[in-house]
């Protein structure tokens, strides 16, 4: 079988996560990582036996590689990015796509007009417990979806420093909403605050309107000193409750109380297999740059909320055109 020659790009606290699973996969072949500290790359390139870089456009020279992760601060995503995509390498970008709309919109033409696969790492939508709570959606269980709470808080995550909570956390389920609904919110509403970290808002709470009346609601923060990832669907016939940790299921209904059962699998290591079976079958990837785009349209759209006290109104297909 023809393995993806792969190098990560940032291997720090996440992208090592990153580097360990290219190891493992047998779709992969990791021959390279990249950090500006030179220090911790060799460190982790010694662990695995591949090449380390301090500069990324050195590794993005090399002919034999042919996909990377991009796992580096998000203010550099767009940047390291383009570089990637301009020396002709398909890629992941951990989330947030971008620091900013206009940079994921560079990002996602880009790729398009490159003709490369482009996939932003929100890891959520390749965990067991929520592909499970679709399938038992599309069974009629709970009968129809009418409202959706992700809540997904603990403390200040170190490894973050240049984004708040909204684009680093709560952006994870802005985007398993959209996946849930399939349906692109209309308008959102948010209040977000500073309590502890001067820089960027550390707590936040926010409500997506989707046709139909049907809402979902979104808390996180980096406050609460437990972790705690949780998402509930209520139905008109039911709720079904999902915890994304231990990826186990309730299902509540007027008759009983069910909780399904599904092999606990690493999420993070079937995001990267999908990733790589998409470019080596030259299929579109389930989480395209346009849902990394989406979601980050409407978490700045909260964030604008929230600054002026209002509902903001979506029409996200006509914003990421323009």
């Amino acid at each position: 079988m023809k393995k993806l020659k792969v190098a990560v790009i940032g291997v720090g606290f996440w992208g090592k996560n990153h580097v360990r699973v290219f190891r493992e996969l047998p779709e992969t072949d990791l021959v390279a990582v990249c950090d500006r500290d030179i220090e911790r790359a060799e460190e982790v390139a010694k662990k695995y036996e591949v090449e380390a870089y301090r500069d990324s456009q050195d590794v993005l020279k090399r002919e034999d590689i042919e996909a990377a992760s991009i796992c580096t601060w998000t203010t550099t995503h767009a940047m390291e990015a383009m570089k990637a995509l301009t020396a002709g390498k398909h890629i992941l970008v951990e989330k947030p796509l971008a620091n900013t709309v206009e940079n994921a919109k560079r990002i996602v033409e880009s790729a398009i007009n490159e003709n490369l696969h482009l996939m932003v790492g929100f890891i959520e939508r390749f965990n067991p417990g929520v592909q499970k709570a679709k399938e038992i959606l599309e069974t009629g269980k709970i009968g129809e979806l009418v409202s959706a709470s992700g809540k997904r808080v603990s403390q200040w995550p170190e490894r973050i420093g240049d984004v708040g909570v909204v684009k680093d956390y709560a952006i994870h389920e802005i985007d398993i909403v959209r996946s849930i609904f399939e349906a692109d919110p209309i308008a959102v509403y948010a209040q977000a605050g500073k309590l502890k970290h001067q820089k960027y808002e550390d707590y936040v709470q926010m409500m997506l309107t989707f046709k139909k009346t049907k809402t979902a609601f979104i808390e996180a923060n980096w406050l609460t000193p437990y972790k705690i990832r949780d998402l509930t669907l209520v139905g008109s016939k039911g709720t079904m409750s999902l915890n994304y940790l231990t990826q186990g299921i309730t299902l509540e209904t007027e008759k009983e109380t069910l909780k399904p059962r599904r092999r606990w699998e690493e999420p993070l290591k079937l995001e990267l297999q999908h990733f790589a079976r998409s470019i080596l079958k030259d299929k579109p990837p389930e989480v395209s740059g346009v849902d990394g785009l989406k979601a980050l349209t409407i978490a700045e759209a909260a964030l604008e909320s929230s600054s002026l006290g209002c509902v903001v109104k979506l029409n996200l297909d006509k914003q990421i055109s323009d």
